[in-house]
């Protein structure tokens, strides 16, 4: 939900602020402020719809136990928010375990599967941090193509991009040119080499699916979860070499932040959601246009956590 975490140009502003964050007002308008009053659990969530839903869903069930909650949505990517998960500015951050194993904490991991990746992230994180219970909702990065390409080079898997790839442009966010699940992964499993990597920040997501299905770019990073593949007719090819991991939803928490009772709110929801939940609760969000709020409430208390 893989999962491609994204923001170039919010990376490079929050980068400038790091210094600044710590114990800072919970009213503090910059996303990356200290974590508020003690008492107060900060709920982070990265730049991209799907993460600040899942924050959403997290805050609000804390919230429903009765836990105080500051929200802290819009960070950036991963290479910007990780680091104050482990300094206590953001208690609680939404993750996909694999794509957090293999760009924050061991970027030469083999781990594919979930339990093999949960026992790696428990093993190697740092000591201040921990991850809950990882839900059975997934959502991966992708090579994605547009039906004319698919159908032109007959393709189905990663691998039939081989022979083509040097005639194709390739779209995502600008960490996927640098990342082991992205271009990086592709080439050492792959042996790819796209004609032109074309860098996308996340707000520009509708520009890059406009773009695929005009077929101005071949392929694209697209989350598996994104409700535009199927209203598109995109095409997620097969990836048989495994570049791209189990990316469970997993909550990233910072331990001396949250206790028991956050904690358990935070595995009950892990427990009921589902890869299918996420796909209806993007699609009401990223199609209908759905407030996540909304979304978000509806959903716990269909589930019973709220």
């Amino acid at each position: 939900m893989k999962k491609l975490i994204r923001g170039a140009v919010v990376g490079l502003v929050a980068a400038l602020t790091l210094s600044a964050c710590g114990g800072g007002d919970s009213g503090d308008d910059n996303p990356l402020a200290g974590g508020g009053d003690s008492g107060t659990v900060t709920v982070g969530g990265a730049n991209f719809p799907e993460s600040n839903l899942l924050g959403e869903l997290y805050a609000q069930a804390l919230e429903a136990k009765g836990v105080k909650v500051t929200r802290k949505f819009n960070i950036g990517a991963r290479e910007v928010y990780y680091d104050q998960v482990v300094k206590g500015g953001i208690s609680v951050m939404p993750e996909y375990n694999g794509a957090l194993l293999t760009t924050s904490v061991d970027k030469s991991s083999t781990a594919a599967t979930t339990e093999e990746i949960n026992a790696a992230l428990k093993a190697k994180l740092p000591a201040e941090v921990e991850i809950l219970n990882s839900a059975q909702a997934e959502d991966k990065d992708s090579v994605t193509v547009n039906p004319q390409t698919a159908a032109k080079y007959n393709l189905k898997s990663i691998a039939d991009l081989k022979p083509v790839a040097g005639e194709l442009t390739i779209a995502g966010p600008s960490e996927f040119k640098t990342r082991q699940q992205g271009l990086v992964g592709l080439k050492s499993a792959y042996g790819l080499e796209f004609k032109k990597f074309q860098p996308f920040d996340a707000g520009a997501q509708a520009t890059l699916v406009k773009l695929l299905v005009e077929n101005k770019i071949q392929a694209a990073d697209l989350f598996t979860t994104d409700p535009t593949i199927e209203q598109n007719k995109l095409v997620v090819l097969e990836d048989p070499k495994n570049v791209f991991s189990a990316q469970n939803v997993t909550p990233l928490v910072h331990k001396k932040a949250v206790n028991d009772t956050a904690r358990a709110a935070l595995n009950a929801v892990s427990a009921k959601l589902t890869t299918q939940d996420l796909l209806d609760m993007m699609k009401r969000i990223a199609i209908d246009k759905d407030d996540q709020e909304k979304v978000a409430e509806e959903w716990l208390k269909k589930s019973g956590l709220a």
